[in-house]
């Protein structure tokens, strides 16, 4: 690259970066309705402002160089996270983070690239500034990958899936589900998501109990006798010799916080202070342990603390996995 088209080539990238900051800031502030916790909520709001900040030291430099911010990009940033947040619906909550992950990813090339740009050109302001926004977008990237293998090992995750998420994400579990009926309203679920507007939320809803009273992702629904009624399926199937049946009921109810005390793998859990409670969850190496643990915790006593706790043990369970 001649030297003569260095500085306005960091301008058209620079510009890009302002853009995508944008819409990583919007896109954080749409997650933030979606964390299991207020330490993953406050977390998400300071990464928010975070980007909000590095969006106002992009546009100074920008100036700096001699170009000139473009002043809708806040809004296509704002458009774009909240088309992104609408498509992402009709899939399951990993796809969603994928995306996250593909946008972090460009960030932190866009920003290596305005680096050796802002180097060449002799723009130390630049290149620091660039230094910064790789730093910034190499620490999402981890926290995102780790969301993300907390996802992959059926763990407490950082994030909750909306209830659509919820229906999308359900296909894997569901197409093994030894009935037909479940199958068919999955799939009026899937047809329903797919669709657009008010009518597609409805349907969606109207399905989505049929399918996760069945499912293993049944957190959204409330049922009289729900849990004597899933205590009995798994005992008349364990009888009958159904094991796939049985486990897949036993999923439900760890899922839904219906398990007894007893069958905790913490003895005497609910007769523990928080704090005994964060100690004996911090000892449990097994990842379905601690989401049985957490589910029983946030339908009985519900302490934040101890929630908050869990989930960052499956982070560091899950960064182990994922090699972060």
């Amino acid at each position: 690259m001649d030297t003569g088209t260095v500085t306005p080539t960091l301008i058209t990238q620079l510009r890009a970066l302002h853009q995508l900051t944008r819409t990583e800031a919007q896109i954080a502030r749409v997650r933030t309705a979606q964390a299991r916790t207020d330490a993953v909520r406050r977390e998400l709001e300071e990464n928010a402002a975070n980007a909000d900040r590095r969006s106002t030291r992009i546009a100074r430099e920008l100036s700096a160089v001699g170009g000139v911010p473009d002043v809708i990009t806040p809004a296509i940033g704002r458009v774009l996270a909240f088309v992104k947040a609408t498509v992402e619906q009709g899939q399951p909550l990993d796809e969603a983070l994928l995306g996250d992950l593909t946008l972090e990813h460009q960030l932190r090339d866009r920003a290596v690239y305005v680096r050796t740009l802002a180097r060449r050109a002799g723009r130390t302001s630049t290149e620091q500034l660039a230094d910064d926004l790789v730093t910034a977008h190499e620490a999402t990237v981890e926290w995102l990958t780790t969301v993300l293998a907390e996802e992959a090992i059926g763990g407490v995750a950082a994030l909750e899936p909306t209830p659509l998420q919820r229906v999308a994400g359900g296909v894997t579990r569901v197409v093994g589900l030894p009935t037909r009926f479940a199958i068919e309203r999955f799939n009026q679920a899937v047809a329903a998501v797919q669709r657009t507007g008010e009518q597609a939320k409805e349907t969606a809803g109207d399905v989505v109990g049929a399918v996760t009273r069945l499912g293993s992702d049944a957190g959204e629904v409330v049922t009289a006798g729900r849990d004597a009624a899933l205590n009995r399926a798994e005992r008349v199937a364990r009888r009958e010799g159904s094991d796939g049946t049985a486990a897949v009921v036993h999923e439900t109810r760890r899922n839904l916080g219906s398990l007894k005390a007893s069958e905790l793998p913490i003895q005497h859990y609910e007769e523990m202070t928080a704090q005994d409670a964060i100690a004996a969850i911090r000892k449990l190496t097994d990842v379905d342990d601690v989401t049985a643990v957490v589910a029983f915790e946030e339908s009985h006593k519900n302490r934040s603390g101890v929630v908050s706790a869990a989930q960052t043990h499956v982070a560091s369970l899950a960064k182990d996995v994922a090699g972060v």
